[in-house]
Parts: structure tokens; sequence; C-alpha cells
């Protein structure tokens, strides 16, 4: 169920949001639950970033690890 607010926006948003669709209230809810489902991926992308960095060289090591167990020594140096 929808809740009646009131907002304001400049005249020339109003009328793009017009041409682009003849519901605002459909329109602005498509837009704004865009948004924030945009915002909460990268939110979450940017923690999901900080974790990987934070464990970077107990990550590289064990990789290093696999690499040379496998007979494949590994070399910064290397392409």
């Amino acid at each position: 169920m929808g809740v009646k607010i009131s907002i304001t926006l400049p005249g020339d948003l109003l009328e793009s949001i017009d041409q682009a669709d003849s519901n605002r209230s459909a329109f602005i809810e498509r837009a704004s639950r865009a948004y924030l489902t945009r915002r909460e991926k990268a939110r979450r992308a940017a923690k999901d970033a900080e974790i990987i960095n934070r464990n970077a060289d107990r990550l590289n090591e064990e990789a290093r690890d696999v690499l040379e167990y496998q007979g494949r020594p590994w070399d910064a140096g290397t392409s």
C-alpha cells in the first residue's frame, strides 16, 4: 500500500519524468528502487573488496604454495 507524500522537484526534471512515464508515482518508485539496489550492490562490493584486501597476503601465499606443490614455481617477474 502506498503512502502519500509531497515532494518538490525542479520543473525540468518533472517534464522529463512525464515524458518517460505518464504515472509519476510509478516512475519515481522504480527509479528509487533501482538507485537503492545499485547503492546496496556497491556497498557489498566495497565490503567484499575490503575483506579480500585484508586477506590478500595470506591468500597470495596460499596460491604460491599450491603452484609450487603442482610443480609450477611461482615467479612474480613472469607473466
